[in-house]
């Protein structure tokens, strides 16, 4: 069980990652590669790193990186700040997202995609239509968008909202960090077919952050990584989701102690 990483053409290149906080060091040598059209998954348990590598490659300021770099289509991205990340077609979905107050979800969506893939993407009956069927794909209502952005909002509601933003920006690589927390059976489908949606068949990725099998059983990805004290130990296909199910993470330690021995 081997990482994937230095495959040809990637759109996404993590090279032998070390990142620290407070000079306590986190990640450890990281190598992942995503290509487009992919769907990766980061699993592992609590303070593993999952969420650092997250953080550290939509440029957090509170991280430092040690050594490596992070590619996207080639070029580095470690001296870009989090808005130029952003421009070039990074997405994070947050795990934990942020009210605003006073500000319209509708609102907040056209200037996002303004921003992003230009005035032009943002006008029209094209928006409009594009707005629509995602919505319609989320199952969420049109009075949505007359709502606050996350006041108020249920985990269930916030987590479809973050999908709904992705679906609509179009970014090259989109990282969903703990998408499936606090979600209902439903919802887990929902969301997962907005990231299948969002992701198959295109040029984009998507980098799957989660604790638990249930949402990667309907997405489906390309490969799952076992994070374990800020390395990768083992990386496979959708079945080892379910081996971790039912084995835990104790038991792919050991076959990773047994394959470097």
């Amino acid at each position: 069980m081997t990482a994937a990483s230095g495959r040809a053409g990637a759109l996404m290149e993590i090279v032998d990652l070390h990142v620290g906080i407070d000079g306590t060091s986190i990640l450890k040598g990281i190598d992942l590669t995503i290509l487009p059209g992919e769907v990766h998954a980061i699993m592992g348990r609590n303070g593993s790193g999952k969420t650092t590598a997250a953080n550290v490659i939509m440029g957090h300021p509170d991280y430092e990186v040690e050594k490596g770099d992070v590619l996207l289509n080639g070029d580095s991205l470690l001296d870009e700040d989090p808005w130029e990340r952003a421009r070039q077609g990074v997405f994070l979905s947050f795990q934990y997202p942020q009210a605003v107050p006073g500000l319209q979800v509708g609102n907040f969506l056209r200037k996002s995609v303004a921003s992003i893939r230009g005035e032009e993407a943002a006008k029209g009956a094209d928006f409009r239509k594009e707005l629509n069927e995602a919505m319609d794909q989320l199952k969420i209502p049109r009075s949505f968008l007359s709502r606050y952005v996350n006041d108020g909002f249920s985990g269930g509601e916030k987590k479809r909202f973050e999908i709904l933003q992705m679906m609509l920006l179009k970014p090259k690589l989109a990282i969903l960090d703990e998408t499936d927390s606090g979600l209902d059976i439903d919802g887990i489908k929902t969301v997962a077919s907005g990231v299948n949606a969002a992701v198959r068949g295109t040029d984009s990725g998507a980098l799957i952050i989660t604790h638990y099998s249930r949402i990667l059983e309907h997405v489906k990805p390309d490969f799952i990584h076992v994070l374990i004290g800020g390395k990768i130990v083992a990386s496979g296909g959708p079945e080892l989701a379910t081996q971790l199910e039912e084995n835990g993470y104790d038991w792919v330690e050991n076959v990773a102690a047994e394959e470097v021995a």
